[in-house]
């Protein structure tokens, strides 16, 4: 018989939608068969490791069932104002658009690079940046007209973050912890089991009569594509691309296939209930 699951790991259960609680559970039993010293380990040095606030499994608030897409990071951001537990959703960014002169993003957003770099790349699929020219003023331009017309433009990074929630994304990290002392993809890598499940539970989802396709797996980076390792992998279209802190992400046509359509930069993006 296994474990009872850590405490700080049990509480942490509570934030992610009741539809998600038999495959996280599974998920973690599985990690217990696989590394028996991994999750106890995180409940001993509780706080040493982000996200804190008991956010480890923030990214499961989006329900099981209205999953389209799984955007796989890589890990949390390594500050602990940053690290939400869901991916790329940076929690020391509020507002986009500077207010400075002839500014352009904000400061708080050209910090966290992998955002900053989406940011453009929605903006290019928009069709309101060139992409040969994504720096200085013509980026200052467009910061000038979100500013000028917040009916047409988000003016916040929970504004994004609620779009994409209700376009479908669940916004995963292939390691849902960060540790300064533990490599990513090594700490990635004690989450394999875990993602499996994930997996699992989403792929029987799809199966049947009248039942919804299976959700797009977007994968940005290097650690995010481990999950082709995974059973029921094959079983997910995939949408796949360098991570965004590379500068040629802004660039990357099948991503701007993707995400053009879902307007995330509109505070009323297309046609949603």
């Amino acid at each position: 018989m296994l474990p009872p699951l850590p405490p700080a790991i049990q509480q942490a259960l509570n934030l992610a939608d009741a539809s998600w609680q038999p495959a996280l559970r599974a998920g973690l039993y599985a990690m217990q068969q696989n590394s028996p010293d991994y999750l106890p380990a995180l409940n001993q040095s509780n706080g040493q490791w982000l996200p804190n606030g008991g956010r480890l499994f923030a990214a499961f608030t989006q329900p099981l069932p209205a999953v389209g897409y799984v955007l796989v990071g890589e890990g949390p951001y390594p500050r602990p104002e940053s690290a939400t537990g869901v991916c790329f959703m940076d929690g020391a960014v509020t507002h986009l658009w500077s207010n400075e002169p002839g500014g352009g993003l904000s400061k708080s957003v050209n910090r966290a690079t992998s955002l900053r770099n989406f940011i453009k790349m929605l903006a290019v699929a928009a069709g309101e940046l060139d992409v040969h020219n994504t720096t200085g003023p013509a980026v200052a331009q467009l910061a000038q007209r979100a500013r000028q017309h917040p009916e047409n433009w988000i003016q916040a990074l929970p504004e994004l973050q609620q779009n994409l929630t209700r376009a479908g994304f669940l916004l995963l990290n292939a390691s849902l912890v960060y540790r300064p002392e533990v490599p990513p993809l090594k700490d990635a890598q004690s989450w394999q089991p875990f993602m499996a499940e994930v997996l699992k539970h989403l792929a029987e989802r799809s199966k049947g009569v009248s039942r919804p396709p299976p959700p797009t797996l977007v994968l940005w980076g290097k650690i995010a594509d481990q999950l082709k390792k995974l059973p029921h992998f094959d079983e997910f279209p995939k949408a796949v691309s360098e991570h965004p802190y590379n500068l040629s992400f802004i660039a990357n046509e099948p991503m701007q296939a993707l995400f053009a359509p879902l307007e995330l930069l509109r505070p009323t993006p297309f046609n949603l209930p």
